[in-house]
């Protein structure tokens, strides 16, 4: 079976932050993060069940997954869910960043 992938808008902001901070950090490293990042992402077409689930997973009814790319401290993860043939890219975070929680001030939740 192969799954349709969509980013999210907020998967899709963390994309672009990220990215500006490593143009500024190594200029030369960025594009082929994002790349990779993309590569990686593309592979949740094919069968996005291998990943384990997220930290984030205990606060949220419907199960979330996480794809890990990159390598020791650089590495990031990758949160999404999987609904029938679909798989939603709802953010993407650096290991170091803290888990995201239920925003429970507005009713809503941080991770949509």
């Amino acid at each position: 079976m192969k799954y349709h992938v969509i980013l999210q808008p907020p998967a899709i902001d963390d994309i672009e932050q990220a990215y500006l901070w490593i143009k500024e950090q190594a200029p030369d490293a960025a594009d082929r993060w994002f790349r990779g990042l993309m590569q990686a992402i593309d592979t949740l077409e094919s069968f996005p069940h291998r990943c384990g689930l997220a930290e984030e997973n205990e606060h949220f009814e419907q199960a979330i997954p996480q794809l890990l790319y990159g390598r020791r401290s650089g590495a990031y993860r990758i949160l999404f869910t999987i609904t029938a043939d679909r798989v939603h890219v709802l953010h993407v975070r650096h290991s170091a960043q803290q888990p995201l929680k239920p925003d429970r001030d507005s009713g809503g939740d941080a991770i949509n």
